[in-house]
């Protein structure tokens, strides 16, 4: 019997708010439930970048915790899930999953994932970057993490700004071996 697994999704305050939100839409649309936690800062940076409601971004997920939950279900590793999606991922957020030193659930949530060895998928949005980041991301990446900053494709010539953000959310999918129908993949259309 297969087990439909939960996706976790964490979205913190960087800017970018959109990717969690398409990846909540994507989600939803396959029937894979999505378990969601927003840091305090994401629900500031929604209101900044879009025009919905935390509400609204809560609606689009099976299940959703507080930030402050510290005994949510996503915070055991007995829990099961097919891992999780920080998207956008702050830097502050990865430096606290790197250093294992988490102060509310969504790095919590990351940090098991990271024990129970289930995959982790980090979509940090920040520019440019120092030499400290760039190490922050090379341990994280030793310890299992996958750094998929959300860079546009270009090849596949996206006409507009929601066709480059469903590419970019359909590829970070791509490593869970969801196939979302949004990624123009390269020389598909070659003969």
């Amino acid at each position: 019997m297969s087990l439909n697994l939960p996706l976790v999704v964490g979205i913190s305050g960087a800017s970018g708010a959109i990717y969690g939100i398409r990846l909540l839409e994507i989600l939803r649309d396959l029937d894979i439930p999505a378990h969601l936690v927003m840091s305090r800062s994401a629900e500031v940076t929604l209101a900044h970048e879009t025009d919905l409601k935390v509400a609204d971004v809560r609606a689009l997920a099976a299940k959703t915790y507080a930030q402050s939950d510290i005994g949510a279900a996503i915070s055991s590793g007995s829990f099961r899930t097919r891992g999780m999606i920080v998207a956008p991922c702050s830097v502050r957020s990865m430096s606290e999953i790197a250093a294992g030193t988490t102060t509310g659930l969504l790095t919590r949530a990351a940090d098991v994932v990271l024990k129970e060895r289930r995959r982790l998928v980090l979509m940090v949005r920040e520019t440019p970057l120092h030499t400290g980041h760039l190490r922050t991301m090379t341990a994280l990446s030793e310890m299992g993490a996958i750094i998929a900053p959300p860079v546009p494709a270009f090849y596949a010539r996206p006409e507009n700004l929601a066709v480059m953000v469903d590419h970019t959310v359909g590829r970070v999918l791509d490593l869970f071996e969801i196939e979302a129908g949004c990624v123009r993949r390269w020389r598909e259309d070659a003969k």
